[in-house]
């Protein structure tokens, strides 16, 4: 059994997938071009925002918006204690300081209650992360920000949405910047790295897509210092392809989490706030007793993931800073002791998902 079945993605389609790629090998495209640009409106066309800009990776998506904002030494950027280390790289890299918020204990996003008191004269962005597929409370939290670039962590909840007084949000069009990331496990995913940005300002696009592509403004002159970040031809094609299946592989997603939600028993499966629409990027349970459980899923021979054991104020790199200690994130702390993944895609059989069931209740 797969943790997550790939394969049965690919075969799904294969012929679209192999003549695209075979199109990119034909022309010789592979950096930049046509073949990025046109995923580039694609994905702005289906977020509805006006700018989406590919790049290298996820956590290089960061790392770019951060830069964007002429982020530095002495700034502070408050996020999530409970998320993988990317969420938190961009903010050392570039010199600055990690200032976390706890999760709400339902939804394991960024709790909006507790936001407005961890905010200083220093916070120079905020960066909610919309984990295990839905949406953080970015309404409210716009709210709270009051003016300091909130940018969506959206590795895990492209094609989510929400709806607030009416309204339909789509994830990486409910705040002032977001980023994505298309690692092949995401739910939409690329055979390699990849990622994007996404926002609505004319200049901060135009330096967005400097900083992509070494700072350079035009050939060989370079106003900025910027990476070698730029989305490959191939995976932007790949991309596109899946792109245009990923609303129904949504909707099968969600058939298969309310299976597991009506059947499994004794844990805590996934909770979905009212008016929100997750993607499921993984389907995480919860348990007291984790050790017994990861015994029972082994002799049973079923994978399983723990997304995260280890909150992000606990994690070495953020410990050496001297800044937080194990107790003043609590909430995190008790979900990261708890969290368990399972077997969990689009493609995943109602037989396989009845082995799994089988074997937690059991």
């Amino acid at each position: 059994m797969e943790f997550i079945n790939l394969k049965a993605q690919y075969k799904e389609y294969k012929a679209e997938i192999n003549q695209k790629i075979y199109e990119i090998l034909e022309s010789s495209r592979f950096i930049m071009g046509e073949y990025v640009s046109s995923f580039e409106r694609s994905l702005a066309n289906y977020v509805g925002i006006k700018y989406a800009i590919g790049c290298s990776s996820g956590t290089d998506a960061l790392i770019l918006a951060l830069k964007a904002l002429d982020i530095k030494k002495g700034d502070e950027v408050i996020t999530s204690p409970f998320s993988f280390i990317a969420s938190i790289e961009a903010i050392l890299l570039l010199g600055a300081t990690p200032v976390f918020v706890d999760i709400d204990e339902k939804t394991y996003n960024l709790n909006p209650l507790l936001l407005k008191n961890a905010i200083t004269p220093k916070t120079k962005a905020i960066i909610p992360v919309s984990i295990f597929g839905q949406m953080a409370s970015l309404i409210e939290i716009n709210k709270i920000a009051n003016g300091i670039p909130v940018i969506e962590d959206a590795a895990q909840s492209f094609g989510a949405s929400l709806v607030d007084n009416n309204k339909k949000y789509k994830s990486c069009n409910a705040s002032f910047m977001a980023t994505t990331s298309f690692f092949p496990s995401k739910p939409l995913g690329c055979y390699g790295d990849g990622g994007a940005i996404f926002c609505s300002d004319d200049e901060l696009n135009d330096k967005l897509r400097c900083l992509v592509n070494h700072g350079q403004t035009k050939r060989y002159e370079h106003s900025f210092i910027g990476f070698n970040a730029r989305l490959d031809a191939l995976q932007a094609g790949i991309l596109d392809v899946k792109l245009k299946y990923l609303d129904s592989e949504i909707a099968l997603r969600e058939q298969k989490a309310q299976y597991y939600n009506k059947h499994l028993e004794n844990v805590i499966t996934p909770f979905v706030e009212n008016g929100h629409q997750s993607v499921y990027a993984q389907y995480s349970i919860r348990c007291k007793d984790r050790e017994k459980l990861i015994n029972k899923l082994n002799k049973c021979k079923i994978p399983y993931a723990i997304h995260y054991p280890i909150p992000l104020h606990l994690q070495e790199v953020v410990r050496n800073l001297g800044i937080y200690k194990k107790g003043d994130f609590k909430i995190s702390e008790m979900i990261c002791n708890e969290i368990l993944s399972i077997p969990f895609s689009p493609f995943i059989t109602e037989e396989e998902q009845d082995k799994i069931i089988e074997c937690i209740n059991g």
